[in-house]
């Protein structure tokens, strides 16, 4: 599988608070991303595979709403999280 448990644990331990720190929304919106990137590279290839289009919409929309939460409640964790991943907000 694309997302093991080590692979998971790193993207914790670089955007949470800890390895362990699994809720945070900075850790969640890296793993959203993670993912949003590898189901973009299996669209490229499979563009008729509707599920995995809608749940990448799905997907989008989560992070999306995590990013909206962040962004209200701390400006700084917002600007900061969506620098170091690059996402064009």
């Amino acid at each position: 599988m694309y997302l093991d448990k080590e692979k998971k644990a790193e993207i914790f331990g670089q955007y949470g608070k800890a390895a362990t720190d699994t809720g945070s929304a900075e850790s969640q919106i890296a793993l959203f991303s993670y993912r949003i990137k590898h189901l973009t590279e299996h669209l490229k290839q499979n563009h008729k595979d509707h599920n995995t289009a809608r749940s990448l919409t799905k997907l989008v929309g989560k992070r999306r709403a995590l990013l909206e939460y962040l962004k209200d409640r701390d400006i700084e964790r917002y600007r900061a999280i969506v620098k170091a991943l690059g996402l064009r907000r």
